[in-house]
This record gives structure tokens, C-alpha cells and sequence, in this order.
């Protein structure tokens, strides 16, 4: 019996599933000793400076987290046991109530709309989206309307902007739900800051509408979230599988008890649930705990420093190329993020932006970047491994210095 990674690999890749598998569902070439799953299905990876997107993948997962996950997959356990269990585990580390382990932060803003909605109602909880006689407005500030809200609009809410703390006191009923506060938005001119979290809880509290933190924008570091649970945010909504590089498929959801509790009776394993789609697994609960636990002590500093050596590593390997400019942009909100933004005149060199990042999409290795505005593209130095920086500046030298 193969018990390890360790093992795994040195039997020989996939050709152990013959054993289990009818006869002909195993490709021949994925039997082949060497051979990845990725290069089984013609997939070419990727080197990442684009960041914490999703559509590539996010981040990479955490290589020590492997084995307690394998493990977590050989053994049935009750799964509101080991919510109870990595909670308790979680809640210690941010400083909450409660915890629990959700599909990534849009499963945990989901989750937590629900709990702020139906509550622990089993009638409520089963008649959702239909939110007929339930509370169902969710105050949120015109600025922090994005395309992810649509994890509270699921629930069947209407979404009321505000502008102002006066707009938020006028908007504040017995119709309001909760509060969608998008995090990580000080400090950066494109988002002028209109009201603090702060601010909204010294209006809702005392009328006991709950606020909840999209906290996605705000990792790292990990005290981000201790801060948002010290200053008493009711919910606090975040991924696992981004920088804190636990499963992808991951999230977590932290704040008062009673919501809480109300969360996971809103989500899998209850069938009749608006969260039932979306199930977290025994691997997941672990893999989020471990990742977590290990993001909690990592030293922020040093990796920004590590961010910082490559951004000026491009920077300066492609301030070489005449008629090439650089500047290392860093976007600071709750967090720091290292961008080098690249132009050029592309008359003068032959080659527009976009056809720069086609070649480098398109080229080996496999390079993801993101566009510059109004003109150029952008390095971001922030989910890349350190040494990345070098072939995807011989790629650029390559493209940027042939002439058509």
C-alpha cells in the first residue's frame, strides 16, 4: 500500500491506479514514469506576476501542508466535529468568537449573509433566496460595490449604497441585515476612503446590525485580521488559498458566536441550505488549519524584502533596454504590494503592450503579467518564487529588443 508523497512518486506516477481502474481509463502516457499530470493534458505552467488571481491559480499551496491532508483523506470523520475542532483553532489565532472553514472568502461573505438573514430559523434557512418577511437589506458604502458582492446578492438581499455617515444612520432600519464592508481600501488614492469600519460600527452597533469585513484585500500580514477582531467587526471574511497559500479552494469566516453557528447551519453538509453547493471537505478544513497556523508566524518584513529584491531586479534589467522606462509602484492599502510598471514608446521599439504580453503568455516558459495603463505592462512581485525574476527577464530582453 502507498502510503506517502514519497512513495507515490517513486512507484511510478500514476501507474498505480491500473490496479483500481477498468482496463483502458488510464492514458498510457500518464503511466509513463516522469511524465506530470499538467503535461498529460498539454498544460503549460505558468510563472506568476500577475498576483493572487484566481483564473491562474492564486497561489501554491504550502508543500508541508501535503501530508496531513493525505492523511485527512484516508479517514471518514464527522465533519461538524472537525468544524468544531479547526474553528476553536482559528478563532484562538484571529481573536474571535468563532471560526469556521468556508469555500473561499465569497463562500464566507455567502455564508455570512445568510447567518445575518435567516439566522439559525430552519424555516427562514430552507426558504432563502426568498427572503419574504426576513430582513433583507444589506447597507454598504457606494464605493465598495464590486463584482464579488454578488456572494450577498445571492442570498436574495437588496444591496442599499451609502455615501457618508449621515447617508448610513438614514439608511440603518428594521429591514437591515447587515453591513458588506470591503477591506483593504485606505491608503491608496483610487479608493478615497469615506468612512472607517470604525466609523460603522460606533453607528450600527447600538442598533445591532452586524458589519461584515471582506478582508480578502488585507492579507498580508496576519494581524490585519487580529486588528479587524479587536475593534469588534461582528463577521470577517477572508481566503486561504491566496496569500496565506492553503488549499485554494478555501476560506474562513470569524466573528460572534451566534452568527457563526447560524453560518454553518446556512452551508454543507445541511441539505436544504442555500450553502449547501458550496462543500468544504475534511482536506480543506485541515489544509486551511495548517495553513493558517503556519501564516500566523511568518515573518511579513522579510518577505516584503524578498518582494522588493526583484522588483528592483527588473527594474533595473530593463531600465538596460534603450527606450524602456520603469518604476516600482508600491500599492499599499492594508498591504504591500511590489508592481513594476513598464513602457515604452511603441512605435520606436516595434511592439504594442498587448502584444508584449502575448508573447510572454504565448512564449517559454509561460509568463503572466498584467496591463499597464495607459500604456505598458506591470511586473507584480508579490505570489512569484524567488528566482522567477531571471528567465522572465530574458524573455523580455528577448522580445523587447527584436525588431520586426
Amino acid at each position: 500500500m502507498i502510503t506517502g508523497r514519497r512513495s507515490f512518486l517513486s512507484g511510478g506516477g500514476f501507474a498505480w491506479l491500473s490496479r483500481w481502474l477498468p482496463f483502458g481509463m488510464v492514458p498510457a502516457a500518464a503511466a509513463t514514469r516522469g511524465k506530470s499530470v499538467y503535461e498529460e493534458l498539454g498544460i503549460r505552467p505558468i510563472i506568476n506576476f500577475r498576483g493572487t488571481h484566481t483564473t491562474i491559480g492564486a497561489s501554491k499551496e504550502w508543500p508541508d501542508l501535503h501530508p496531513a491532508m493525505q492523511e485527512a483523506s484516508r479517514h471518514y470523520v464527522s465533519l461538524e466535529e472537525l468544524q468544531d475542532r479547526v474553528g476553536e483553532r482559528l478563532s484562538r489565532l484571529i481573536g474571535t468568537e468563532a471560526a469556521m472553514v468556508t469555500t473561499g472568502t465569497a463562500g464566507a461573505i455567502c455564508a455570512g449573509t445568510c447567518a445575518c438573514v435567516a439566522g439559525s430559523d430552519p424555516q427562514a434557512i430552507r426558504r432563502i433566496p426568498d427572503t419574504t418577511g426576513l430582513k433583507n437589506e444589506v447597507l454598504c458604502l457606494k464605493l465598495h460595490r464590486n463584482g464579488y458582492d454578488h456572494a450577498v446578492r445571492n442570498v436574495g438581499v437588496k444591496m442599499v449604497e451609502v455615501e457618508n455617515a449621515e447617508q448610513l444612520r438614514m439608511a440603518a432600519n428594521s429591514r437591515s441585515a447587515m453591513m458588506y464592508f470591503l477591506g483593504g481600501t485606505s491608503g491608496d488614492a483610487s479608493w478615497p476612503e469615506t468612512m472607517s469600519v470604525e466609523e460603522c460600527l460606533k453607528i450600527l452597533k447600538p442598533l445591532g446590525i452586524p458589519v461584515l469585513v471582506d478582508a480578502a484585500n488585507m492579507l498580508p500580514p496576519f494581524d490585519n485580521l487580529r486588528k479587524l477582531a479587536a475593534a469588534g467587526v461582528d463577521l470577517i471574511a477572508c481566503s486561504g488559498g491566496k496569500h496565506m497559500r492553503g488549499p485554494q479552494c478555501s476560506g474562513l469566516l470569524a466573528g460572534r458566536k451566534d452568527l457563526i453557528t447560524a453560518a454553518r447551519l446556512n452551508m454543507s453538509p445541511h441539505s436544504d441550505s442555500l450553502g449547501r453547493p458550496m462543500k468544504v471537505g475534511r482536506e480543506e478544513i485541515i489544509g486551511l488549519w495548517l495553513a493558517a497556523e503556519k501564516y500566523a508566524k511568518l515573518d511579513f518584513e522579510a518577505l516584503d524584502k524578498e518582494n522588493l529584491r526583484q522588483a528592483e531586479y527588473i527594474r533595473s534589467a530593463l531600465s538596460r533596454i534603450p527606450g524602456v522606462k520603469t518604476e516600482i509602484v508600491s500599492i499599499d492599502r492594508t498591504r504591500k504590494v511590489r508592481r513594476v510598471a513598464v513602457t515604452w514608446d511603441e512605435k520606436a521599439l516595434g511592439i504594442t503592450a498587448a502584444e508584449c504580453e502575448k508573447q510572454l503568455w504565448d512564449g517559454t516558459p509561460r509568463i503572466a503579467v498584467l496591463r499597464n495603463q495607459p500604456q505598458g505592462i506591470e511586473f507584480t512581485c508579490f505570489m512569484n518564487d524567488p528566482g522567477d525574476e531571471t528567465p522572465a527577464m530574458r524573455r523580455m530582453e528577448e522580445i523587447l529588443t527584436r525588431r520586426s
